[in-house]
């Protein structure tokens, strides 16, 4: 996770990241989560993007 991050934005940032997380069927653990695959990290980094891009349409209308 990015290191200049105000603790507020790391918090709300880790909080979207574990409800894509349970949303795609993976369990995160806090901190440490290197013992997942490549499969399981890359659905959760792609259900947030879905998430951001839904938001992001959302807002243009």
């Amino acid at each position: 996770m990015a290191k200049n991050l105000t603790p507020q934005a790391k918090a709300a940032l880790n909080k979207f990241k574990l409800e894509a997380a349970s949303e795609v069927g993976v369990t995160l653990n806090e901190g440490y989560n290197g013992d997942k695959t490549s499969k399981e990290n890359g659905s959760v980094g792609g259900q947030m993007v879905k998430k951001m891009i839904m938001q992001y349409e959302q807002n243009m209308q």
